[in-house]
């Protein structure tokens, strides 16, 4: 039991605005961070291809052409042996009002870590609510 406490574990949820429509976004900004240099923005559009929608990414906080909801994101790396991703978290925003839709957040210490790409897969498929259907 001690090493359970000491260990931490991994977790996954994410919320929705209770009159949050997804099932309307066909297109999606991904705002950039600032200085990250890992490549999560093209991560997160490459997921979000494969789910189907139409993805624009730039570090601007609002895109020049119109779109249905705007994503950010931050990400948390640790360094055990090896730099890994800790905590992903993804807001989700309405594109015209700037409201947020929904939230997801993956949580993975160093014993429950895994890449990035598995991190950005999880998050949006529990906010879009999809089940492992475009892998």
């Amino acid at each position: 039991m001690l090493i359970g406490l000491l260990t931490g574990c991994a977790s996954l949820q994410s919320t929705r605005a209770p009159d949050a429509d997804l099932s309307r976004i066909k297109t999606i900004h991904v705002q950039k961070l600032e200085g990250e240099d890992a490549d999560i923005d093209l991560l997160i559009a490459k997921r979000l291809t494969a789910l189907g929608y139409q993805v624009t990414t730039s570090a601007a906080a609002r895109p020049d052409h119109e779109v249905d909801a705007t994503l950010t994101y931050v990400d948390r790396w640790m360094w055990d042996i090896t730099m890994y991703l800790l905590r992903l978290t993804i807001t989700l925003r309405d594109g015209r009002e700037d409201t947020i839709l929904a939230v997801g957040e993956s949580y993975r210490p160093s014993l429950q870590r895994r890449s990035p790409e598995v991190m950005v897969e999880e998050v949006l498929d529990d906010i879009f609510q999809r089940k492992a259907e475009a892998k």
